[in-house]
């Protein structure tokens, strides 16, 4: 289903960023993965809806890219 012990040599390009870059980074992916699908999105990280929800919120009012729930952006 899903990997959670990823290669060493991927984690290691995360190694000095700052935990928030990789926090926005693996949510904003999963969101990407998901279609849009915030519900699912938030299954896969483990995380509840409404955190998700809330960090999403954050990161638009910071300037970054968030598709609207269910919009596909392959």
């Amino acid at each position: 289903m899903y990997d959670f012990n990823p290669d060493p040599n991927a984690t290691d390009l995360l190694v000095g960023r700052p935990v928030a870059d990789v926090e926005r980074d693996l949510i904003l992916a999963t969101l990407r993965e998901t279609g849009g699908n915030r519900t699912h999105a938030a299954d896969i990280l483990r995380i509840s809806i409404r955190t998700l929800r809330n960090k999403l919120g954050l990161y638009a009012a910071g300037g970054h890219d968030v598709p609207e729930s269910g919009q596909a952006t392959h």
